[in-house]
């Protein structure tokens, strides 16, 4: 219209221009392979692949390093050189067996072949008792003769046995919702445990009755057992350990050679003595598989109780690290397993198989190490003995059945079948309509 000045639209103002920043950080390879890492860590088959790689190691190398640490001891005792490890060849396949049995037997058979598994083993070890039957190796009557080379010693089948009674028994309770009470959480574990500690300990056998303790105190800890229950009992078998070592002069003589480095006037330390000697002389790599100068006669029990000694000697400071890292892995993979669990019986199981193993490793490792007394106790999957190795073995396919059936790694599994991808190709199939090839 005339007369009226045009509306001007007003103008957007013009936005400051942004700051520049920087490029984002590019991720160094470091911090990559951490990520990558933890996320194959974090996957539902890592438990599985830790217990079942672990073990396989170890056994492989133990096998390894039976033959090279007893080959001389084999020629003193104008035996084939391979005489122990062909025995510890058969054994280790033997367990084999028993892992793939123990892999898939389900769980309710497990725990229904536990109470006839804890009677067997009390047979036996009264058995070993009885003059005529039992026999004594190295001053400790804990062995059975079955014929020819082979023997027995029932008090390794032991541990497994406790194992499984034990979790079976803590599990029930549990569901019944007893273990709030203390002696329905002590009764009737711990008494039947001190069952089995009284016949070993008949035998003379300690280094076995600290294993039992250990895998006893694992089940309490795992049931959820008050401070006060669980100093209790500790101060019970501290008390029982302090009285048979101090009636023992062999025990004694033992636990002064905690950090020994001269074997004494009467060569009551020479065994742990030379056990460090083996160590030193190894330095980073060690003097090569199969030059121990140890085992010629200097080092007693070379490739039973101090295989870890000859194998720092030979395979250095990277294979005794190597042998620990393996071991921490399946000790890892076992607290995983237990852990991550609904079922309270696996949780037992579990976790009482993995303090076995795990408190067997150390008191071996810190024997050789001079920091623990000389218990007499093997390197699972790892020493000469196929009494150790067969229940060790069926242990280790307990776990290995309780990694696969998590929920995760059992989806994971299956997805995995052959079965799936055939099923599949079978629904592209009949998809297609029928002109079509």
């Amino acid at each position: 219209m005339p007369g009226r000045a045009p509306v001007r639209t007003p103008r957007t103002p013009k936005r400051p221009p942004r700051p520049r920043t920087a490029p984002a950080a590019t991720v160094s390879p470091l911090r990559q392979l951490y990520l990558r890492a933890r996320r194959a860590w974090d996957r539902p088959l890592t438990a599985y692949y830790l217990i079942f790689g672990s073990s396989l190691l170890i056994t492989a190398l133990g096998l390894v390093m039976v033959y090279s640490a007893s080959m001389i001891q084999a020629l003193q005792l104008n035996l084939p050189a391979s005489y122990f490890f062909r025995k510890q060849f058969v054994a280790a396949v033997l367990g084999a067996g028993l892992l793939l049995v123990a892999m898939r037997v389900p769980v309710k058979l497990h725990r229904a072949l536990s109470y006839p598994m804890l009677a067997a083993s009390v047979f036996l070890m009264v058995l070993v008792q009885i003059p005529g039957i039992g026999r004594s190796v190295n001053g400790n009557q804990n062995w059975i003769y079955l014929g020819g080379p082979f023997q027995l010693q029932p008090s390794e089948f032991g541990k497994l046995a406790l194992v499984l009674w034990g979790a079976d028994l803590l599990a029930r309770k549990q569901d019944k919702r007893l273990l709030t009470q203390w002696k329905h959480m002590l009764v009737p574990l711990v008494p039947v445990t001190f069952i089995l500690l009284g016949l070993i300990m008949l035998g003379g056998d300690m280094g076995t009755a600290i294993i039992l303790t250990a895998i006893l105190f694992g089940l309490l800890w795992l049931a959820g057992a008050p401070t006060r229950l669980f100093a209790g009992v500790l101060s019970i078998a501290a008390v029982l350990g302090v009285i048979l070592i101090k009636t023992s002069p062999n025990r004694m003589a033992r636990l002064g050679c905690i950090g020994a480095t001269d074997p004494g006037p009467s060569d009551q330390c020479w065994q742990a003595v030379h056990g460090i000697y083996a160590l030193a002389s190894g330095g980073f790599f060690g003097s090569g598989l199969g030059a121990s100068v140890e085992k010629w006669g200097q080092l007693p029990e070379p490739h039973t109780d101090f295989i870890f000694a000859i194998t720092g000697e030979e395979l250095g400071l990277a294979g005794t690290l190597s042998v620990l890292a393996l071991f921490a892995a399946l000790g890892y993979a076992g607290i995983r397993v237990a852990g991550r669990t609904e079922d309270p019986f696996v949780r037992y199981a579990a976790g009482g198989v993995t303090t076995w193993i795990t408190a067997q490793a150390v008191i071996n490792v810190g024997a050789v190490l001079g920091l623990l007394p000389i218990a007499g106790v093997p390197l699972p999957l790892f020493s000469y003995g196929g009494s150790a190795l067969l229940p060790t073995m069926f242990a280790i396919g307990l776990l290995i059945a309780f990694a696969r059936e998590e929920p995760a790694a059992k989806a994971a599994l299956a997805m995995r079948q052959p079965r799936v991808r055939w099923n599949t190709m079978r629904r592209r199939v009949k998809a297609r309509s029928s002109g079509e090839r």
